[in-house]
């Protein structure tokens, strides 16, 4: 008998005994409106372990809690930079899912990445760009540049919503400005602080929540990652997802295991349980990005696959995987955006 199956087996019985055993369940903590309800009914059912689900709305949020030491949770789900934040400070689990049965999934394009070379301590969640969409209903001009979020024209002054996070903003700016990501050359930095000086009061709102914010009208471009373009695209089929030709914003969130993890077998059932492409295709189809497993559109609708939003248009800028910043850097980026929020 494997380990894994022992493991699930003495979980299913010892659960079966006394219900509130340690060993029965399994703590997740996701970022919000992500993770499919079906996806772990179907994993509570085939373990017979009882999961909670607790969510947060920044990887910054995540790592201060998990920082601060007793969460609670076994499972977080990092995006890449934070990953490799995470592994240089001792908070993961070594618990390689490159090994596990459904390890062989992984797309190739994704074993060896910046933030967990080899897959010693990940499972792919899902992965996307960051740009901005635009009610098309109500403009009809270019929206493939930075221009529209920086240097907006004044039909769209105080319409546009962007994402309330550093990182994306801070690395746009960049962008728009074609200087290097992270870089510290104090004439870039004064000139980004410009850039997003001058941007803000055109900006209605910093805010998460982007599908509300652009399919209840209240703005007409928000910053946007492209799964909730696509489903903003449901409900609205004028909303356009862009690929702005100063360049793109890729990234990866993955399934970690926290150091110390109270229930570290069944944390290792649900990485492997999470690579088989069945169960990816649960997590696109209900957060619409894709996922990084080999084999999960054969379970997907077509129109997902073949959606501008999932695949990118032709000529399209490749996406930027960006690693974390160096301190000195993230100070006066923190600097910087606490100026720009006030």
């Amino acid at each position: 008998m494997s380990g894994k199956l022992m493991a699930a087996v003495s979980a299913a019985v010892l659960l079966s005994a006394v219900p509130a055993l340690a060993d029965g369940e399994l703590h997740i903590y996701n970022w919000g409106d992500y993770t499919n309800p079906k996806l772990i009914e179907k994993f509570e059912k085939q373990y017979n372990v009882k999961v909670t689900l607790d969510d947060y709305d920044s990887n910054e949020t995540m790592l201060s809690k998990v920082r601060a030491g007793n969460s609670g949770y076994d499972i977080v789900v990092p995006s890449d930079y934070t990953v490799k934040i995470m592994v240089e400070e001792g908070l993961l689990e070594k618990t390689e899912p490159n090994a596990m049965p459904n390890g062989k999934n992984i797309d190739p394009r994704f074993v060896d990445v910046y933030w967990d070379k080899g897959r010693h301590y990940t499972a792919p969640w899902q992965f996307g760009t960051t740009t901005f969409s635009v009610n098309m209903d109500k403009f009809k001009g270019d929206i493939d540049t930075l221009a529209i979020l920086f240097n907006p024209p004044d039909a769209l002054k105080g319409q546009i919503n962007v994402l309330d996070d550093v990182n994306s903003v801070m690395h746009a700016a960049e962008r728009y400005a074609g200087v290097p990501r992270c870089g510290a050359d104090k004439a870039n930095l004064k000139k980004i602080n410009e850039i997003l000086t001058a941007a803000k009061p055109s900006w209605k709102t910093f805010s998460y929540d982007t599908i509300t914010k652009i399919t209840s009208g209240d703005v007409v471009v928000t910053e946007q990652w492209n799964g909730a373009a696509y489903r903003s695209r449901q409900k609205i089929p004028a909303i356009k997802y862009a690929y702005p030709k100063e360049g793109v914003e890729g990234w990866m969130d993955n399934v970690a295991v926290l150091k110390g993890a109270k229930n570290l077998e069944n944390a290792k059932l649900f990485q492997d349980f999470v690579m088989a492409p069945e169960n990816a295709a649960l997590i696109s189809e209900f957060a619409g990005y894709d996922n990084g497993i080999a084999g999960s559109h054969k379970f997907l609708p077509p129109e997902f696959a073949n959606s501008p939003e999932i695949s990118p248009p032709a000529g399209s800028p490749t996406p930027e995987f960006v690693p974390p910043c160096p301190p000195e850097v993230v100070e006066i980026y923190n600097k910087i955006w606490t100026n720009l929020r006030k």
